[in-house]
């Protein structure tokens, strides 16, 4: 039987302008017909919740394209229509994801009204120069402007930054990051840049145009970046993510905790009862599905039992709190010496990069700067083989 979602992710998948930062070019629209989306998103979350219905929602996030351009009105049906399905309870986080542009910020006292209560800002950078360089549209003071418009409106604020760019010094981060911890939000998620395959930066570095910092610097950056966060009072409870206790992002903890989430909309991934589900990306394909099923998937994939062990460990040790492998060995009716190495996680143990308490297992500061490679070698080969 399927497990119980607290969990709603809602994808909106619009932008105004084409944005050199993501791939949603081909969703580009200067019109909306607003009230035919507002029905198939409500078709869209009907059919999740009678799949995982029963159980209070504790977070919804709206990402995506440009959510924060969504009609505060359109952002308020959804969420009513979510709490009469599932009910809220006390204390939900409805986040919502924001590029940080003076258009978008103008909407912010409305969607606060709407029910918003947290939102997420990609500012990228403090620096016009940097953001060029990522590709990003709006500029330093921009995003500064929509930074304190947000603080203004919301009582959750995050924001992002990426660091360990081509030429970046200690002394260049430490600045930056210590202007962004005065800014005082409760929560930031600090990235290092990381050439993807097939991107623009792979492209960039191929044609010789940047070199990426090596991994010893990369390592002494992500150090000061723990050592300056946990000083302000914003620990590292994920290895990007550091948020004073009791702020940290509770829908990006369910899937870190390997717990279910619904998500509809174009483009939305979801987990519930062991069964991944992926919405059609493309809008008009995910509106003619709903049209024709009353909902937008185009895939649902079981998952065998060691493909969910795989995924709950891969992301239960990127958290400071570790994860506790008997429970998950309950969970998916597994014996625990399956789930990890125990000659491999025992030798990090020795080595201080991992630990034990019991029956939970979890990384060490020092061992999170090499995280892969510890995730590699503690999640057996059977687990993670195709």
């Amino acid at each position: 039987a399927p497990r119980m979602s607290r969990a709603l992710y809602i994808h909106w998948p619009f932008c105004l302008a084409k944005c050199p930062y993501c791939d949603f070019n081909s969703h580009v629209r200067e019109r909306v017909d607003h009230p035919a989306w507002e029905a198939a998103l409500l078709a869209d979350m009907r059919h999740e919740h009678a799949l995982a219905g029963g159980q209070r929602l504790e977070s919804i996030f709206f990402g995506g394209g440009t959510p924060s351009l969504m009609p505060p009105a359109l952002v308020a049906r959804l969420l009513d229509e979510a709490e009469k399905l599932w009910g809220f309870a006390e204390g939900i986080e409805i986040t919502l994801e924001g590029n940080p542009s003076s258009v978008e910020a103008a909407n912010y006292a409305e969607l606060a009204l709407a029910g918003i209560n947290r939102v997420s800002l990609g500012l990228q950078a403090l620096d016009n120069e940097t953001l060029r360089f990522l590709g990003r549209l709006h500029d330093a003071a921009e995003g500064l402007a929509a930074l304190e418009v947000a603080q203004r409106q919301f009582d959750r604020v995050s924001f992002d930054l990426i660091y360990a760019r081509p030429g970046q010094t200690l002394a260049m981060w430490e600045a930056e990051l210590a202007r962004a911890l005065g800014f005082g939000t409760g929560h930031l998620s600090l990235y290092q840049l990381t050439i993807e395959p097939g991107t623009r930066f792979e492209t960039m570095v191929r044609k010789h145009e940047f070199e990426p910092l090596g991994d010893d610097a990369c390592a002494d950056l992500y150090d000061l970046t723990a050592r300056m966060t946990a000083q302000a009072g914003l620990p590292a409870y994920e290895i990007s993510n550091h948020a004073r206790p009791g702020e940290e992002s509770r829908h990006n903890l369910t899937y870190w905790r390997y717990r279910d989430y619904c998500g509809i909309g174009p483009g939305a991934h979801g987990r519930r009862g062991g069964v991944a589900t992926v919405r059609h990306r493309k809008p008009e394909n995910w509106l003619a599905g709903v049209a024709a099923s009353g909902h937008g998937i185009s895939e649902e994939q079981v998952l065998a039992t060691r493909d969910q062990a795989a995924e709950a460990l891969l992301m239960g040790l990127r958290l400071s709190e570790g994860i506790d492998i008997e429970a998950l060995g309950d969970r998916l009716a597994m014996p625990t010496h399956l789930l990890v190495n125990e000659d491999k996680l025992s030798f990090f143990d020795n080595l201080g990069l991992t630990w034990r308490r019991g029956p939970v297992i979890g990384v060490t500061p020092r061992g999170m700067g090499l995280l892969d490679g510890l995730l590699g070698a503690i999640v057996p080969e059977a687990l993670v083989a195709p």
